[in-house]
This record gives C-alpha cells, structure tokens and sequence, in this order.
C-alpha cells in the first residue's frame, strides 16, 4: 500500500496521469482488503475524478465496483441503495466499453448484494445472463465465483 501511494505521490509531482485511474483502483482494492474503508473510498473517488478529467476510462468499471463495495463494508442499511447504484453505473460502463471481465465482477457484486436482500431470482438472473456469454476461461477466480453463487441461488 505504500509503495502504491509513492508511485501515486511520484507520478502527481511529475504530472504524470497516466494510469493513474488504474493505480487508485489497485489502492482502493488494497485498502478494501485491509479494511480502510475510508482510504478506499478515498481513491476509488479520486480515480473517478482522474476518469472524468482526464478521459482515462479503463479502469472506470472497476472504481465504481470498489466504491459500491467500499460503501457497503461500512454495513449501513441507508448506503445499500449507493453500493446498488455504484454496482449498476459499473456494469454500465463496462458494456459501453465492451469489458465482459469488469461486467461480470459488477454483476457478482450486484448478485451478493440482492442475495443479502433475498432477491435471489432476480440476482439469478442477471449472474446468470453475464455468465453466460464466457465460453472460455472457465477456470478464472471470477467465473469460478460466478458458478458458486449461481449454484447458492437456484
């Protein structure tokens, strides 16, 4: 997490932006894993930001995702509308831009949300319409997951 942020610190004073959406991302995911929710938050925001500023949307999908399961770490039932709201804008943005991988990471995070509201047949659903479209790479951590939540909601 440290060296992330002196590339981060490094690459601002060089006014380098390249991927720094991508870095924040990575940071905001760390940061998840450690649970700081807020310092997650932080940088899934600011990559957005860099996103709208500088047009650099590849990992957009992905910052949106974080967000909605930053969101939801702090367990307040008023924020599950935001995560939803993150989750959707991410699978929105990764069908714009054709990115299957990001769609089905948002779309498992929907999935586990609606699950924790025992709206099983819709997550079903829709898991089950992004899922479908892998006909390779079956073995993936991501498609794996999908598999076993598909299988606890059916």
């Amino acid at each position: 997490m440290s060296e992330i942020r002196e590339g981060l610190a490094s690459a601002k004073a060089m006014e380098n932006r390249f991927l720094l959406p991508h870095w924040l991302a990575l940071l905001a995911e760390i940061s998840r894993k450690a649970g700081r929710t807020d310092e997650g938050l932080a940088a899934a925001e600011e990559g957005l930001r860099e996103v709208r500023t500088n047009g650099q949307s590849f990992s957009e999908s992905e910052l949106h995702r974080l967000k909605g399961e930053l969101v939801l770490l702090r367990l307040a039932l008023c924020e599950r509308d935001e995560a939803e709201a993150c989750f959707r804008e991410a699978i929105d943005v990764a069908r714009r831009q054709s990115a299957r991988s990001f769609e089905l990471r948002a779309a498992l995070s929907l999935a586990r949300l609606w699950q924790s509201q025992r709206r099983t047949d819709e997550a079903g659903r829709m898991l089950e319409e992004v899922y479908g479209w892998f006909t390779e790479g079956l073995d993936t951590p991501d498609l794996v997951e999908a598999r076993a939540l598909l299988g606890e909601l059916s």
